[in-house]
């Protein structure tokens, strides 16, 4: 059988229970698969002309939840320039197994993604995953903070958005004329709110935590005075932006009136926002250390508000790997960030869903169709004729984080309790991850 052939092959997904945030139904249902769409959803014993197919693949999801295949707009895949830490092959594969099938990658590489040619060296490499890979260019030549990119040239050229992420836009003139020029062309703008003024040592609180290692930490002021400023320029020019993994209650404060104001102000917020605080950096160490940095339990707790009354709009991973001498560094030496692709779905169901904060169809809204349609991108729904992009979860089972897929392994969640279980992942019709039986 060719491989055309074998994309073609339609899959019956059985038995399962779907939960799709674009159209809000919560119901049992069968949904049949054909050349990457779907085909049909419903009963599939009404569907005679099944009975003759014995070629058509055949996933029993009897238990499980069947919703869209998740969607991170915060993605670093380190690829090209840190292969060693990621490529975009690992990253997929990280990515499907958490039950991602669209992921969208920063472009703090190096070289960092500024010009048509990394683009397309992306995205090319990106096709040749079985997910969707799509990615922001920077906004800067160079993340330099000083001449704006060819914006125009570079959506022509495939950008999702563009951002300097790992890099704050200190030159408010600069930050004026990305959003001008975001606005004329009706793309997002993401950005890194941590003002370096306010920064010792970044990717711990100042606070608690800073002073557990007796050193100088990243205040709470050094996101606050930039988000300010932000959603400040955004109503201003009218442009889109999204503030990338909010960390105070002060900045969710100000993404909730800039909403009141009308200004198109977008946040999100990470699983470990959601999950930890500060006394986590005191217990992991390097493995919680991260920018912005895990804060106070009153921020914590923020954040959850936040999503919960819509102040802030998805949840994206912010995975950002690196090896295992790089985080044995002493903390004030050690690079911030951790992976987060593998456990997110089931951080969201531990910390949001089990607690009460969120139903699952509004984690899911946060995970799927908010974040696919901030960027304008077809998928994070289930319907008729839609891509067949799909995760297929029990979220009632607990299983200890045991190992990642991801070529690093910098996470504080390695060997915690969760509950939320990624059995299959479907990206245009083809099963793309499937847990193997023990």
């Amino acid at each position: 059988m060719s491989e055309r052939q074998k994309r073609d092959k339609r899959l019956l997904i059985q038995n399962g229970f779907m939960i799709d945030p674009g159209s809000g139904r919560a119901q049992h249902l069968d949904i049949l698969v054909q050349d990457g769409r779907i085909l049909r959803m419903g009963d599939r014993h009404t569907w005679e002309d099944l009975q003759a197919d014995r070629e058509m693949q055949v996933f029993d999801a009897a238990g499980l939840t069947v919703a869209p295949g998740l969607v991170d707009v915060h993605v670093h895949f380190r690829d090209p320039g840190f292969l060693y830490k990621e490529d975009i092959e690992s990253g997929s594969r990280a990515a499907a197994k958490g039950g991602f099938t669209t992921v969208v990658l920063m472009a703090n590489t190096r070289p960092a993604v500024d010009n048509a040619q990394i683009l397309a060296y992306v995205l090319q490499k990106g096709r040749e995953t079985g997910i969707r890979v799509e990615s922001c260019c920077a906004v800067t030549r160079g993340q330099q903070g000083r001449e704006l990119t060819d914006m125009e040239e570079l959506l022509a050229a495939g950008a999702a958005g563009f951002t300097d992420d790992g890099i704050p836009l200190l030159e408010e003139d600069v930050a004026r004329r990305a959003m001008q020029e975001a606005a004329r062309l009706g793309t997002v703008l993401s950005f890194h709110e941590e003002d370096p003024a306010y920064i010792v040592n970044p990717g711990i609180h100042a606070g608690a935590a800073s002073a557990h290692y007796g050193i100088g930490g990243a205040s709470r002021q050094a996101e606050i005075t930039m988000v300010e400023r932000d959603i400040r320029l955004a109503g201003e020019t009218g442009a889109t932006i999204l503030i990338q993994h909010i960390s105070t209650r002060e900045a969710v404060e100000l993404v909730r009136r800039g909403k009141r104001q009308g200004i198109r102000v977008y946040a999100e917020a990470t699983p470990h926002h959601i999950a930890l605080n500060e006394n986590a950096a005191i217990r992991y160490g390097t493995l919680a250390k991260m920018n912005p940095p895990v804060r106070e339990e009153a921020d914590r707790l923020a954040i959850i508000e936040g999503l919960q009354d819509g102040t802030i709009d998805l949840i994206a991973t912010d995975h950002a790997p690196h090896s295992r001498e790089e985080k044995a560094k002493p903390i004030t030496e050690a690079p911030s960030g951790i992976i987060g692709l593998e456990t997110a779905l089931a951080l969201g169901i531990t910390y949001l869903v089990e607690p009460g904060y969120l139903t699952l169809m509004s984690l899911l809204e946060k995970m799927t169709y908010n974040p696919a349609g901030l960027y304008g991108l077809e998928q994070g729904c289930l319907r008729e004729g839609g891509w067949a992009d799909m995760v297929l979860f029990d979220p009632s089972e607990h299983f200890r984080v045991d190992g990642f897929v991801s070529r690093s392994c910098n996470s504080p969640f390695l060997g915690m309790e969760l509950t939320g279980k990624v059995k299959g992942t479907v990206c245009g019709g083809r099963l793309v991850y499937q847990e193997q039986a023990k």
